[in-house]
């Protein structure tokens, strides 16, 4: 299902919402859309008249907190925990909606030189030269920690980079660089893009990119349905739009 097509019923589903009952939205999210969902959250609320309340982890961690038991109205997460989810009987099959999609790029220390990371030969050149590199740790689930050792394989170079390592824990990666512990950082842009200090050099060459859908689904357990429903309509105005654009993610489900 895509976002555009709830979109369109959002003036009504809004205008329902502000004659009913205040509801509690909880939301449990992947950490590549904090950023976002912290903007968007009080736009929905101005709107609607319903309370947002937001939880991060990855997209792995959140599904965890879900298989544990716990309760959300509304799961942001990957494509691959959409799956999980709904096997797992967590989830209504069919339920989610494409909202954006999420790249990863090469961060680094405003102010710092510039490297090339524009095609994978010019992303190797600048691994090899840098002394340490930071990225979520693939231990915690994070897909971009494991996308980036597997990065690191496909350039030949993952035993020359071990060493350098130093593995962030899915929000730490921006503040290692701009703190001088690491001297590159690769990373959703996504999550890059609000740390103070950091500069988002660019995307990862096509070659070796991890292009992340993003989607939202109501929570089976949800007390708050309705609510969760319109706030899924609410991803596809031109105000959340804007918001995912200024945040480093593309809107909509994409190819």
């Amino acid at each position: 299902m895509n976002v555009k097509r709830l979109g369109l019923a959002l003036v009504a589903t809004l205008s329902w919402g502000s004659i009913v009952q205040a509801a509690d939205v909880k939301v449990l999210a992947s950490n590549s859309v904090r950023t976002m969902l912290e903007d968007i959250a009080p736009l929905y609320e101005r709107a609607s008249g319903h309370r947002v309340t937001l939880g991060f982890g990855t997209s792995a961690q959140v599904a965890k907190r879900v298989l544990a038991g716990e309760a959300a109205d509304l799961l942001v997460v990957t494509l691959d925990v959409v799956d999980e989810l709904t096997k797992a009987g967590k989830l209504a099959p069919g339920a989610s909606v494409a909202i954006a999609r999420s790249l990863m790029g090469v961060g680094i220390r405003t102010g710092a030189p510039r490297p090339e990371v524009g095609t994978p030969a010019a992303l190797r050149a600048t691994l090899l030269a840098v002394k340490s590199v930071t990225f979520s740790d693939p231990a915690t689930g994070a897909a971009s920690g494991v996308h980036t050792v597997k990065i690191f394989e496909q350039l030949g170079i993952a035993d020359a980079m071990k060493p350098k390592y130093r593995l962030g824990d899915g929000t730490s990666s921006g503040r290692l660089v701009v703190s001088g512990e690491a001297e590159l950082a690769i990373w959703q842009i996504s999550a890059m893009k609000p740390v103070a200090g950091l500069e988002v050099v660019g995307p990862l060459p096509a070659e070796l990119q991890l292009i992340t859908h993003l989607s939202a689904v109501p929570g089976t357990g949800a007390t708050s349905p309705g609510a969760a429903k319109a706030l899924i309509a609410f991803f596809g105005s031109p105000e959340a739009a804007a918001v995912m654009r200024a945040r480093g993610l593309e809107p909509g489900g994409g190819p």
